[in-house]
């Protein structure tokens, strides 16, 4: 735990350190849903995330957030390179209050067709992460449809989890998520997104399908720009959260 709190302040620095810098930043239409674009090459940009999941229990309200802070490379024009400098986390419950470090990692994104010229966009995405006592692998197919204003992305994602000290417990989930957005004006975007996720504890029987829906938004300012969608569960399973905010805002220079 006392380990863990020390990298926060650092997280925190990195973070500080990000915000001060100049940027001119590409528009990102989801929160939860990655566009099949990637940056062009020499491009790099600045991502920080906020995700706030709050639910009932019978004791009371249990309130997490977790923070992300991202370094992204266009290492050519059809490679991306992303690097998680911090993951942190810090959640509230009726018994008390804990900030921790979770992991560090990174991720590419390869684009194989483009959504503007092609008939459909199409990407892959590699994650891997690493904390204390966690190592997490990710893989995902990014799809995206173009059509006049409207924006239409897929992901269909796989995770594989190891946990504990000999990194003896294992979690796999299988998820997806959609989003649709439209284009009111060349710098304001609204539409809804969607995450369907199913767990499976040791790669046995998958737990209940949880799904979550609503709204999302994104905006550019000079050359900042933020995209925010709050989610609500509809599935009413016990112990996943009621509601979801999650905010990315960023900077490229």
């Amino acid at each position: 735990m006392f380990k863990s709190l020390r990298l926060v302040p650092a997280a925190l620095a990195l973070a500080l350190v990000a915000s001060a810098l100049p940027a001119s930043a590409g528009q990102r239409k989801f929160a939860y849903s990655y566009e099949a674009t990637t940056a062009p090459k020499g491009a790099i940009e600045i991502e920080n995330w906020v995700t706030w999941k709050t639910r009932g229990t019978a004791d009371g309200r249990v309130d997490r957030f977790d923070f992300r802070h991202e370094l992204e490379f266009g290492l050519t024009d059809r490679l991306q390179l992303g690097l998680y400098l911090a993951d942190w986390r810090h959640e509230s419950t009726p018994g008390g209050s804990e900030t921790t470090y979770q992991h560090s990692g990174a991720e590419l994104i390869w684009n194989l067709t483009n959504p503007t010229t092609s008939f459909l966009g199409t990407a892959l995405y590699g994650e891997v992460l690493v904390g204390e006592d966690v190592v997490k692998l990710e893989g995902k197919l990014l799809l995206q449809k173009n059509i006049g204003p409207v924006i239409l992305a897929y992901n269909a994602i796989i995770e594989a989890e190891w946990e504990g000290d000999d990194l003896d417990e294992k979690t796999g989930v299988f998820g997806q998520t959609f989003g649709a957005s439209y284009a009111i004006s060349r710098s304001f975007s609204a539409g809804i997104e969607a995450l369907h996720e199913i767990e499976f504890a040791d790669w046995g029987k998958g737990s209940a399908s949880v799904v979550s829906v609503g709204p999302n938004v994104s905006f550019q300012v000079g050359r900042v720009f933020a995209t925010i969608a709050g989610l609500w569960q509809v599935t009413n399973v016990d112990g996943e959260p009621d509601f979801q905010l999650r905010t990315i805002f960023g900077f490229s220079f």
